[in-house]
């Protein structure tokens, strides 16, 4: 199954969107089953990047691809620190404030930017390709609980509603904008598209490991949690097949 441009971009819009503005309107608290859907989506993109994506970035060596990625490694540290990981689900906002989040906000903005970029194939000419089915799917389920986590922060903190509206648009539409410019611009701004993919790779590397391997509660061994992840992980290889 390989999606087009126009299901591609759609889907990078409207599930984000959609999913977020579920929450704002209903408010709905956030379950144990969105924490299960980030520990697949971790899982799923995990394997995606050691089954696909950094293979292909290797095929032809070049020693400016492990720079970027680690470039784009240290870029998410840097954006974890000023949104409080909601990237994995693990911030806690607090019911006394009131004021927009807005560094919180500006680097899930940047990180949802980037992952769009990603779905640019490395070996494409100008950048123009749109059959990564399988990262596709991966950025789809790890942006849909985002999204919701990003709503319902913006709900506890009783941000104003037309501000929660705007928000949940704005960070659905950094996705399919930083593919656009990818493939619009990348191999004018880069000589080789793939350095655009190392940096990706390298925010993608540190999400995924970070919702697998952090320590759970009490450092206790959730069996739930391990089943979700192998199911992620087979998923991928089937995905690849």
């Amino acid at each position: 199954m390989e999606f087009n441009e126009p299901t591609t971009y759609t889907l990078l819009f409207l599930l984000p969107l959609l999913s977020g503005w579920i929450i704002t309107y209903f408010k709905t608290p956030i379950t144990v089953n969105l924490k299960m859907l980030l520990s697949f989506s971790g899982s799923f993109l995990l394997a995606i990047c050691f089954l696909h994506l950094i293979p292909e970035l290797y095929h032809e060596y070049s020693y400016s691809i492990g720079i970027f990625i680690l470039i784009g490694f240290l870029l998410q540290i840097l954006l974890e620190y000023f949104s409080k990981g909601i990237e994995h689900g693990h911030y806690h906002p607090s019911k006394e404030k009131s004021s927009f989040p807005y560094s919180l906000f500006l680097s899930l903005c940047i990180h949802s930017f980037v992952e769009g970029m990603v779905l640019v194939e490395p070996h494409a000419h100008h950048g123009h390709s749109f059959n990564n089915t399988s990262l596709l799917i991966g950025i789809l389920i790890h942006k849909v609980p985002i999204a919701v986590i990003l709503a319902t922060l913006m709900v506890t903190n009783k941000t104003r509603l037309k501000y929660r509206i705007f928000s949940v648009f704005i960070f659905a539409i950094t996705a399919p904008l930083g593919l656009f410019l990818a493939t619009t611009y990348g191999s004018h701004l880069l000589d080789n598209v793939a350095l655009i993919n190392a940096l990706a790779v390298g925010i993608l590397l540190h999400v995924s490991t970070t919702i697998l391997f952090e320590t759970s509660e009490a450092h206790k061994f959730d069996l739930k949690k391990f089943m979700v992840i192998i199911l992620g992980l087979i998923s991928a290889i089937i995905v690849l097949l």
